[in-house]
């Protein structure tokens, strides 16, 4: 009875969200286990990876370039009307929240509209959301090859003109040095719930 219990809890700490299988880390050896409910099946290391792209200097960079400290990345587009602003805002001040902790974290924002979103364009978007925010654009390829490392969706509306919308995945990624993805946040997070569990995984990184 106790063997079949423990399997029902198993399954029941299951779930999909975006087509990404989660579970429970509560219980578990996982350093960071305290701070956050759930994770990546199979671990992290299932969500991120390499990554080669342009930033508003039209310099390129990898991976290992952006993710020098706690880094919220978001993969979004600067034609967006309505939630990229808000998510992007959202993040700007988790942000804020954290220097105020005396915690340095940056904010990445990768767009998925490289036609439109140009080297410029998206940095200067960052830029103005935040002065730690690096902007990121690159080819079709390169961006591509980011949004699937990321297992992120996005898919543009066919359209005549410029003036498409893209459809996308809207979590946000949380990103350590040394241990790549750790945890990620849906919109409802708010700017202190995201400073509270970032300031855990840097406390116990």
């Amino acid at each position: 009875m106790t063997r079949l219990i423990a399997i029902l809890a198993a399954v029941a700490a299951i779930a999909v969200v975006g087509g990404t299988y989660l579970f429970t880390r509560m219980g578990t050896d996982d350093q960071f286990a305290q701070c956050s409910g759930s994770a990546v099946a199979g671990g992290t290391g299932q969500i991120g990876g390499p990554f080669e792209l342009v930033n508003g200097q039209g310099e390129t960079m990898t991976d290992k370039d952006v993710i020098t400290e706690p880094t919220l990345i978001y993969f979004g587009y600067t034609f967006c009307p309505d939630v990229c602003p808000f998510d992007v805002a959202r993040n700007s001040d988790a942000l804020d929240l954290l220097a105020d902790n005396g915690i340095s974290a940056t904010g990445a924002f990768i767009s998925i509209d490289p036609a439109r979103d140009t080297p410029e364009v998206v940095g200067e978007y960052a830029q103005a959301m935040h002065e730690k925010m690096i902007g990121l654009t690159g080819s079709p390829e390169q961006v591509k090859a980011a949004s699937q490392a990321y297992k992120t969706y996005y898919k543009a509306h066919p359209s005549d003109d410029d003036l498409y919308l893209v459809d996308h995945t809207t979590f946000t990624y949380l990103a350590l040095p040394e241990h790549g993805v750790v945890d990620f946040f849906r919109r409802e997070a708010t700017p202190a719930q995201m400073a509270e569990r970032v300031q855990c995984y840097v406390e116990h990184a």
